[in-house]
């Protein structure tokens, strides 16, 4: 009975603990297209899954991207649209789930059959020229592993019909990896891909790193002369050097003030930047009229996320050249929307300012909504933005402002409750090479904070090549004379901790000798010297000297060191020596002297009347010997970049080869 006890216990203890194990969601979750249609008036209507609310966020909502499948587009929840032409029209959903922790729900396009026009209430696209007739958009920061839509917008400024072409610029050259596969383009008036063209480039896009804002969705190089650009060549190799791929279009017969849509569905790759501080951007070039070279150039940027969440700061500074930045200006852009059932009437923005920056720097570079910059210890009641300067932190407050809630009544544009403010800074006079991170607290009228991600900014390792030459003192060794000269490497300029490797040949040359005292020396078999005497007993001494000569190749493959300050460094790791070559060479002397027997005293020593020399060679193979060692150092003078002297203490596993290393070293 026990047992049947214990058996079920445990039975139920089981179905316990695999009743708590949440079981994997594989289920995709489905967006599907539906529409009431009368002729060629269609109404849209979306049927989309539950949303699931991220704890703490505001309310989770979905936003929507309609591709008509005739050249226009909507972005709201359930759109209206007269159709001008008959046929099948493809109608695509882009659905987006802010604040939301699942995937965007997928949908599958849907095919609208338009067999009457009994309707004329059809409006054209509608005119972008207050964006000077050229306009990238995009449905949705990218995320990896998803898609995100493109339009391009075009329109005919001229008072003539015109043939021109369009350029798409991606997968930006500073990252390692591609961001975005073969995107899919989609064109409703005939644009034609043409094969890319051939250019000659210069791939140099660390001269090209500064952007300015037109709009919240479009950034442009260049802002003096944007509106009538006339060195195509010249733009069109900039691009080529900022941008691995790009796509070529044609089209033909644009009408004066005629606005034409052209999509494109871009796939984010699985190897993505993940740097939710990181800026992408792609570019676009409109040529009007392919018979002239004048164009425009407008770029879009996109903040990398992991959800879909309006509250954002981001910044171009990845992965920096440290070598050039001294005078580089860096941009920063917080975003923010207002998800309230009313509208904003003061936003304020805290923002965290690491100290590498120069503060005294700041310019206002864009900003929505739109208003002048407030007068300083003066209370004005019309819309502007205060920036205060704190030691650590720039506040940037919009006052007597309207920005609409998402939620609120009548509100059908969800783009007209966001907002953001782009600003750039320049580096202090003495700053490290430090990775930085800083953040905003958004604040809605008297509203609890909304904290955005981390913005960060890294510096590239980079390359320093240094020269390094000195003297080893062997304390163990008689007459050394070793001498060195080599190269390391090492990142350039690195702040605290950092790796460095090093290689470098080394002359190493020892002797010794030792000798005996003249004794008297019954000799056998006598000596017959030159001058044919016989010398049977002699004063005899016997001298041995041996040099050493050794040609190393010296291998420090990583050390460890440290940076105190600007002029103090520390360094410790293994080194290792090779035997390029080594040479020993014996010398045996036997040295005879004449004795003298008529000394009152007893035999003397005379004069050397004959010498006997032997001398032996032993020649080491190439790399046959190899010795390991340990050191730790000490540098002092500009320990990141430039002249500094060194010593070191080199412990060795062999013995006798201890040694000390003085050295110069100059890094570049």
């Amino acid at each position: 009975m026990k047992k049947l006890i214990l058996i079920a216990a445990l039975f139920l203890g089981i179905s316990f603990c695999f009743s708590q194990t949440k079981p994997k969601d594989t289920i995709t979750r489905k967006a599907i297209i539906g529409f009431d249609q009368k002729g060629n008036k269609v109404s849209f209507k979306p049927e989309t899954p539950p949303l699931i609310q991220i704890a703490g966020a505001p309310s989770a909502n979905y936003t929507y991207f309609w591709e008509l499948g005739d050249g226009h587009y909507s972005k709201e929840k359930e759109p209206k649209h007269t159709y001008k032409k008959k046929g099948d029209k493809t109608v695509r959903l882009a659905v987006t789930n802010n604040y939301d922790n699942g995937k965007p729900p997928a949908t599958r396009p849907k095919t609208v059959a338009v067999t009457e026009l009994s309707e004329t209430d059809y409006q054209d696209i509608a005119s972008i020229e207050q964006h000077d007739g050229f306009l990238l958009q995009k449905n949705r920061e990218p995320i990896p592993d998803e898609e995100i839509i493109v339009v391009m917008s075009y329109q005919n400024l001229k008072d003539y019909s015109t043939n021109g072409k369009l350029y798409l610029f991606y997968n930006d050259k500073q990252f390692k990896d591609d961001n975005f596969g073969i995107p899919e383009a989609r064109a409703y008036e005939n644009e034609k891909e043409k094969l890319e063209e051939n250019y000659a480039f210069v791939d140099d896009y660390d001269k090209h790193e500064t952007y300015l804002a037109s709009n919240a969705n479009a950034f442009f190089r260049n802002p003096k002369n944007i509106e009538d650009l006339e060195n195509l060549e010249e733009t069109l190799e900039q691009s080529k050097a900022l941008y691995r791929n790009s796509k070529v279009f044609e089209f033909d017969s644009l009408a004066p003030k005629q606005t034409r849509n052209l999509f494109f569905t871009f796939r984010t790759t699985p190897e993505m930047i993940k740097d939710t501080s990181a800026t992408l951007t792609i570019r676009g070039v409109f040529v009007p009229d392919r018979n002239y070279k004048n164009h425009k150039v407008k770029n879009l940027e996109m903040e990398i996320v992991t959800s879909h969440d309006p509250n954002k700061m981001s910044s171009n500074g990845f992965f920096m050249n440290y070598r050039l930045v001294r005078f580089k200006t860096l941009n920063f852009k917080t975003r923010f929307q207002n998800d309230g059932e009313g509208p904003a009437r003061k936003i304020k923005l805290e923002t965290d300012v690491p100290d590498i920056f120069d503060k005294s720097t700041l310019k206002i570079v864009d900003m929505y909504p739109k208003c002048e910059i407030c007068p300083k210890n003066e209370e004005v009641n019309y819309s502007c933005l205060d920036t205060i300067v704190l030691k650590n932190q720039i506040h940037f407050t919009f006052k007597n402002i309207y920005l609409p809630g998402s939620n609120q009544k009548n509100v059908m544009e969800k783009d007209s409750t966001k907002g953001f403010v782009k600003y750039s800074l320049k580096f202090g006079k003495d700053f490290h090479k430090v990775k930085t991170k800083s953040r905003t607290a958004i604040i809605f009228d008297k509203n609890e904070p909304i904290i955005t991600n981390y913005a960060v900014t890294r510096f590239s390792p980079g390359i320093s090549i240094g020269v390094r030459t000195g003297y080893n003192y062997f304390p163990d060794q008689e007459n050394p004379k070793s001498y060195f000269l080599g190269a390391t490497i090492s990142p350039y300029k690195s702040y605290r901790w950092y790796l460095q490797a090093e290689l470098y040949y080394n002359y190493m040359e020892s002797s010794s000798s030792s000798a005996s005292d003249p004794v008297l020396t019954q000799i056998s078999p006598p000596l017959v010297l030159s001058n044919g005497t016989v010398l049977d007993v002699a004063y005899v001494q016997k001298e041995n000297s041996q040099k050493t000569v050794r040609n190393l190749a010296e291998v420090v493959p990583v050390s460890l060191r440290y940076n105190l300050n600007n002029y103090i460094g520390f360094g410790l790791g293994p080194q290792f020596s090779v035997a390029l070559d080594e040479t020993m060479e014996n010398n045996s002397i036997t040295r005879y002297f004449q004795p003298l027997f008529n000394n009152p005293d007893g035999p003397r020593r005379g004069e050397e009347v004959a010498r006997d020399t032997k001398t032996e060679k032993t020649k080491t193979k190439a790399f046959e010997k190899m010795q390991s060692n340990v050191f730790a150092d000490v540098t002092f003078g500009f320990s990141r970049i430039g002249p500094s002297l060194g010593a070191r203490y080199v412990w060795s596993f062999e013995n006798d080869f201890s040694h000390w290393q003085f050295y110069a070293i100059w890094k570049f």
